[in-house]
C-alpha cells in the first residue's frame, strides 16, 4: 500500500516554513497531500482557490506533492485520501500543546490516523502566517520568509509594491 501523508492547514499565506516542512516530509512518504482547509474558524485574507494556486506554484518542483482543498474533519479527509499520517510542523512548546491535543482528538476519531511532528527549521521558528500578514500589511520586509509569488500576492492584496 502506498504511504500517503497529509499536511493540512489554512496556509493564509503559505510561508517558507511551510514549504520546508513539506520538502522534508516528501523524503518519508511516497505522496504528500498538501491539504488547504476551506475554513478553520479563521477569517482568511486569501480565498481557498488563491491559496491552492499559490501553493501549487511553489510546490511544482516536488513531484510527489499533490495540492488540494478540503472542508470538514481532517480524519474524514485522511480516510477519503487513504492517508495514514498527518504531518504537523512545530515551532515552539506552545505549538506542541495545541498540536498534541489535536493529534489525540484525531486519534480518538480514527485510530488508523497517526500524527508525525516535524520541527520547523531554526531560521523559521518565529514565522507564522499571522505575523507575515501583519508585517506585510504595513509594508514591512518579508522577502526572506515567504516565496516571491506570495510576497507579490500580499503586496497586491494590501495595495502596494
Amino acid at each position: 500500500m502506498k504511504k500517503i501523508a497529509v499536511y493540512p492547514g489554512t496556509f493564509d499565506p503559505v510561508t517558507n516554513g511551510h514549504l520546508d516542512i513539506v520538502e522534508r516530509a516528501t523524503q518519508y512518504f511516497e505522496e504528500v497531500i498538501w491539504a488547504v482547509a476551506e475554513q478553520n474558524n479563521k477569517t482568511t485574507l486569501f480565498t481557498m482557490q488563491e491559496r491552492i494556486d499559490l501553493i501549487k506554484d511553489i510546490a511544482k518542483h516536488l513531484p510527489n506533492v499533490k495540492v488540494v482543498g478540503f472542508d470538514g474533519l481532517l480524519v474524514d479527509f485522511c480516510q477519503r485520501s487513504q492517508a495514514g499520517v498527518v504531518i504537523r510542523g512545530l515551532r515552539a512548546m506552545s505549538d506542541f500543546e495545541k498540536e498534541f491535543q489535536m493529534a489525540l482528538m484525531n486519534k480518538e476519531m480514527n485510530q488508523q490516523v497517526e500524527t508525525m511532528f516535524l520541527m520547523t527549521a531554526a531560521n523559521y521558528q518565529f514565522v507564522s502566517s499571522s505575523i507575515i500578514k501583519n508585517v506585510a500589511s504595513m509594508g514591512g520586509q518579508i522577502s526572506r520568509l515567504v516565496p516571491p509569488i506570495v510576497e507579490e500576492a500580499l503586496q497586491k492584496k494590501y495595495g502596494y509594491k
